[in-house]
């Protein structure tokens, strides 16, 4: 484990943001705070985000509004981390996409073959956080996987925190499916350390001055255990402090919320690691 002092070091926050930053449309306390002074002191922000719903542009679009200093740099998404996947190993290839129209769009963008129609060409199911899913996208993607085409995955949330409640994400979709197919997906975004490594790689940052923080620990600190980085959670989302007793993936640090990363950061209430 590490000091105080070590997480004071960390340069690089590679940050979840539904029930990390904010819920829905509301800042947590001290976000917008927590953010200018990481960027102010020569720090960087990048949002790792499972959430598929929306592209890089609408996250842009709705973290201006909320008053955050963002651009493409800011981000890396798991629809991004799809793409990259899909890009390698399906050019060329037809993929049908259960997701949103956003999602659909990013990954054309992409110049990956896209489709939402039932189609014996398809090569491959991608299914994503559907925010928009219908019976018949799903009636559509048990046949393909009846059909035996290749199943991925963009993340394996289970649930997505809401001002309201938890509702359904991806995992809880696939769930659906393996339950009517007995297929399971290949999952992209966290835990799977690759946009964790994509972050590091694409700043001026190391491995040692970089921490992954959010609110889930089988996919955040799952990921950033994997990707062999510090990671803290924060308890304003999916896990509570109960969970940290049965878990495999305990966090380097633990925070009440945003609020306390931003006063130990600036040496103030200090929270010490996970014992």
């Amino acid at each position: 484990m590490i000091g105080t002092r070590g997480l004071s070091q960390k340069k690089l926050f590679l940050l979840d943001m539904d029930g990390t930053i904010y819920l829905d449309n509301i800042l947590f306390d001290k976000s917008l705070e927590f953010l200018e002074a990481l960027k102010n002191s020569g720090g960087k922000y990048v949002f790792l985000t499972n959430n598929s719903s929306k592209s890089v542009q609408d996250y842009i679009v709705k973290l201006t509004h909320l008053g955050i200093h963002v651009d493409e740099s800011n981000f890396l998404t798991s629809s991004q981390a799809t793409s990259i996947y899909l890009t390698q190993y399906y050019k060329n290839k037809k993929i049908y996409v259960l997701g949103t129209e956003s999602f659909k769009k990013e990954l054309e963008h992409n110049n990956i073959w896209v489709t939402d129609r039932y189609d014996q060409a398809v090569n491959c199911l991608v299914v994503g956080f559907d925010t928009e899913l219908t019976f018949n996208k799903l009636v559509d993607a048990c046949q393909l996987l009846n059909n035996g085409v290749d199943f991925i995955a963009t993340n394996m949330d289970l649930v997505c925190p809401t001002s309201h409640g938890f509702i359904p994400d991806c995992g809880s979709i696939c769930n659906m499916l393996a339950t009517a197919t007995g297929r399971q997906p290949t999952f992209i975004g966290k835990p799977n350390p690759l946009m964790v490594e994509l972050a590091i790689k694409n700043s001026d940052f190391s491995k040692d001055e970089t921490i992954v923080l959010g609110d889930r620990l089988y996919t955040d600190i799952a990921c950033g255990i994997n990707a062999g980085v510090t990671t803290g959670v924060v308890l304003t989302g999916e896990t509570k402090i109960g969970d940290l007793d049965n878990t495999n993936y305990k966090p380097d640090f633990v925070f009440e919320n945003i609020k306390e990363v931003y006063n130990n950061l600036n040496f103030a209430n200090p929270v010490f690691p996970l014992q």
